[in-house]
């Protein structure tokens, strides 16, 4: 594998510099890079690709490690489907903008599931839907979107052992006088005792409100940590009470939890700082996402949740890339037929287009669903309504009375402005739909988008210079005089 992408960087780069050293518009080095580019990109779709892990340093230790492969949507891979509901009284309607900060927090949670393309929309006034393809956990995907892990720092008289539950002044706050964490909530995995049994509630001096950010980290030791940075009011009020209670203890409680109780050393004014815990790395990732995008700000509960399959998605790819394959070859078929020898270079100039896309489908990664595969099926016919643009202008020079050689060139030049604004048009309602997909959890039509879009820009390139370069190589064994004498050769 690392002798390959050698190879292909050494191709790459001889072709470059024939670019430069040459002209720009020097055949021999556009069909180098195009070569190349095209190894490149078969390489990267074959379905046995063992991905890019390329060890730097040669410490053992990959420098880049990255998989390569197609991701499928739930409508292709299965996955959850979960729907939630506003858990307020039955006449109740959430306040204006509550659902919609509710459905950017679960995004922003879901995230970190490793979800590919996950779908959140409202549905109506109180209900959320989501669909998580390729995630198999329905309770912990439940779990975490629901709860929030609820951070404080608390002023207490002395060292206490962590894992012991104690009452803080906000969380009774919150729960109107009575502990709001229970032994099967507190500790995010921890194995915490029952709650204490005095009823000595200790002041919360601050919150997990202070915080600007929560990242999973780990020490020399190999010590998973949850690692956070304070937002610039949290930091002053961190940095105000802390040199004023030099020698005090300060414990860092998680629902309800002691993580630790240190004492305050020095005053801390750098703005951030760690909890630890003994967390498994699960758990730390957990509270790291908790912690980072806060509560939401009406309650939820589920109202149902589903593990969709994969079968009818298996069926649907077959019948997809068997569509495909018959449309891709009909239209090789009509343009060899039709077009004769610039129908072999647009057939040619195909062929590279389609693998170009899988490339990129891989390496951006582009989430993959049935309306996915559809706009890059209509970019298919973008690609080739191009190369018809172009042969139909060189008819026309051809008709006019330019030699063939020199009609290829004018063909070319005069159909790059309609290729290039037809192209841009439709990019333009390929960024509209995307926002809509965005906007309103749409992401059957963002994902259409996507792969249209990125086929109509590979166009722009495939179109014109792929299929000028291999035009240009067809064509050389033949004379002018022999394609004048022989005009069926170029469907004339």
């Amino acid at each position: 594998m690392n002798l390959f992408l050698i190879i292909w960087g050494a191709a790459t780069v001889v072709g470059l510099v024939l670019l430069i050293v040459l002209r720009p518009d020097h055949h021999i080095s556009w069909l180098v890079i195009i070569a190349s580019l095209t190894a490149f990109a078969v390489w990267v779709s074959l379905p046995s690709n063992p991905g890019i892990h390329i060890d730097l340093n040669n410490d053992g230790e990959y420098g880049v490690d990255r998989d390569l492969e197609f991701r499928q949507g739930l409508d292709l891979a299965g996955g959850v489907k979960i729907l939630l509901e506003a858990d307020l009284p039955d006449n109740e309607t959430p306040p204006a903008g509550s659902m919609d900060e509710v459905r950017h927090i679960v995004e922003s949670r879901i995230d970190s599931l490793g979800a590919l393309e996950p779908t959140v929309q409202l549905q109506g006034e109180r209900r959320l839907i989501i669909e998580l393809p390729g995630y198999e956990d329905p309770e912990g995907a439940t779990s975490l979107i629901k709860e929030t892990a609820l951070l404080e720092f608390v002023e207490v008289p002395g060292p206490i052992v962590s894992g012991t539950p104690i009452l803080t002044s906000y969380a009774m706050e919150r729960s109107g006088g009575e502990p709001e964490a229970t032994e099967e909530e507190a500790g995010v995995g921890l194995d915490a005792p029952d709650f204490a049994a005095d009823d000595t509630v200790y002041e919360t001096v601050m919150t997990g409100e202070i915080l600007e950010n929560a990242t999973v980290q780990s020490d020399q030791t190999g010590e998973v940590m949850v690692a956070f940075r304070l937002t610039p009011e949290g930091d002053t009020q961190f940095a105000e009470y802390t040199t004023e209670h030099v020698g005090d203890y300060l414990a860092i409680v998680l629902d309800g939890v002691v993580l630790s109780a240190p004492r305050i050393q020095t005053a801390i004014t750098g703005g951030s700082g760690v909890i630890t815990g003994q967390f498994s790395l699960e758990e730390a990732t957990r509270l790291a996402t908790q912690l980072r995008y806060g509560a939401l700000p009406i309650p939820l509960s589920v109202e149902s949740t589903s593990t969709v399959g994969p079968t009818l998605g298996q069926i649907s790819v077959e019948q997809s890339i068997r569509a495909g394959i018959i449309g891709i070859g009909v239209i090789l078929l009509f343009m060899l037929v039709y077009y004769r020898v610039p129908g072999i270079s647009a057939a040619l100039a195909l062929l590279v287009f389609a693998v170009l896309n899988l490339m990129v489908f891989k390496l951006v990664p582009v989430t993959m669903t049935l309306p996915a595969i559809t706009g890059f099926l209509i970019s298919v016919g973008t690609a080739v309504d191009g190369n018809i643009l172009i042969f139909e202008r060189l008819k026309e020079e051809v008709r006019s009375g330019k030699k063939i050689s020199r009609a290829v060139e004018v063909g070319f030049d005069r159909a790059w402005t309609s290729i290039r604004d037809s192209n841009l048009s439709t990019l333009i309602i390929c960024v509209v739909l995307y926002g809509f997909g965005t906007s309103f959890g749409a992401a059957a039509v963002r994902g259409f988008a996507i792969t249209l879009a990125l086929g109509l820009i590979i166009n722009l390139f495939t179109a014109v210079t792929v299929t000028r370069t291999f035009l240009h190589f067809i064509m050389l064994p033949l004379s002018d005089e022999m394609l004048e004498k022989r005009r069926w050769l170029l469907g004339l």
